[in-house]
């Protein structure tokens, strides 16, 4: 049983530990509870609502999901997209994969490539035993990574085979011009992939890309359309009817538009990764989530707060609050001010105030009267950079009273 003490920042508790079940059932107002500041916390009702309306736009347009766990490394979270329907969790790293395991994740897709012996052979290992695994290969050094991994190879078997029957299933990925990871150009995709399909212990699934680094949504046009020619050389090599996967939390409706009529018409699959969906935010994902462009889709809801107190109001219109670059995501927008808490408990709001720049524990906030001592609720921009600098977060309801504790592991 896990329990809350001392090491969980925003929480106030110097005596002993308190089983996370039993500091849920309290129902603690974080305004009056065991809570210090700054704090985050993750409204229930936002987060709850994220996900029906992922998993809706999924439905409605007969793909798969396989929301990014990156973004939150919140096993509770997990578990809460898969029963909405999730197909299984995407990762970035194996350490991630091997924490989605031990929290029963069914299927898990590694985007990324893997070349890793020790994690290949764990990974074949666990697919011996019935676990849905997947991961990329981008070249021939990782298609030869995988032969020296996991032997088996055409030709004779190479280091450290497991003796199960199980078979590493890859995604041959695509990628762009000053991009990432990711094969250049559909030939070179084709020959990774006919080399891997090459290998006994290695099966080709599909393709996969990330849209998310580029401009708008016409590059990302074109470059989906190259993933789909991709994946019309690549699918003679599957056993199974093909996956593609792609779909940031950006551009999902662009990958809908051209993935899924192709996918439809050659029966494949589609599986999108979307990950900051479950929080949304009031800043980066605020402005450029696809629900602007189709409202009728559907829309999120920031359901991040990071509520810090002002220290200072050393010169006029300058607050400086007790929240910084420990507490906040900075790499893709400041923190933004949604409203304030005044001492008495009166909540007004905090129009054409904002954030200018952030030390390790501080902000600067202008362009508003405060005074010390008040509650500044902040919205946050980018959730990847989030949930990573909390190891606990409390789940309130919409009157601010915890119902229960979100633990992350980074």
């Amino acid at each position: 049983m896990q329990s809350v003490d001392w090491t969980a920042k925003g929480l106030w508790l110097p005596g002993a530990g308190v089983p996370d079940a039993e500091f849920a059932a309290a129902g603690h107002d974080i305004f009056d509870g065991p809570f210090t500041w700054p704090v985050m916390v993750a409204r229930r009702s936002a987060i709850e609502a994220n996900i029906a309306t992922m998993a809706d736009f999924c439905t409605r347009h007969g793909v798969e999901f396989a929301p990014h766990g990156k973004t939150t490394m919140a096993p509770s979270l997990f578990a809460a997209q898969l029963a909405a329907g999730a197909w299984g969790i995407t990762v970035a790293t194996a350490n991630q994969a091997l924490a989605a395991r031990h929290f029963g994740v069914p299927r898990v897709l590694l985007a990324n490539e893997l070349l890793d012996p020790r994690a290949l052979c764990w990974a074949a290992a666990q697919v011996d035993v019935g676990w849905e695994f997947m991961c990329y290969v981008d070249s021939l050094a990782a298609v030869d990574a995988l032969r020296e991994a996991l032997g088996g190879s055409v030709g004779g078997s190479v280091g450290e085979s497991t003796d199960g029957g199980g078979r590493l299933r890859v995604l041959v990925e695509m990628g762009f011009p000053g991009g990432r990871t990711g094969c250049r150009s559909v030939a070179e995709a084709f020959e990774v992939a006919h080399a891997a399909a090459a290998l006994d212990r290695v099966e080709v699934a599909g393709v996969a890309g990330f849209e998310g680094m580029l401009p708008d949504a016409g590059a990302v046009t074109t470059f989906l359309t190259t993933m789909v020619n991709a994946a019309i050389q690549i699918a003679p090599l599957c056993p199974y009817p093909l996956i593609i996967s792609a779909g940031g939390s950006a551009f999902f409706d662009t990958v809908v538009d051209v993935l899924v009529p192709p996918a439809h018409e050659d029966g494949w699959r589609v599986i999108l990764r979307s990950g900051a969906v479950v929080s949304h935010d009031d800043g980066l994902y605020a402005q450029s989530t696809p629900f602007n462009r189709v409202p009728q889709e559907g829309s999120l809801t920031a359901a991040l707060e990071v509520w810090a107190q002002v220290l200072s109001t050393p010169e006029t219109g300058l607050a400086i609050l007790g929240a910084g670059r420990r507490d906040v995501p900075f790499d893709s927008g400041l923190p933004v001010p949604l409203s304030v808490r005044a001492k008495d408990g009166t909540i007004r709001p905090l129009a054409g105030a904002s954030i200018e720049r952030l030390n390790d524990q501080h902000a600067y906030l202008l362009r508003a009267t405060l005074a010390p001592g008040e509650l500044v609720r902040l919205g946050i921009s980018h959730p990847c950079t989030a949930f990573d600098k909390w190891r606990v977060i409390p789940v309130v309801d919409d009157g601010y009273r915890v119902v229960d504790l979100l633990r992350t592991y980074f």
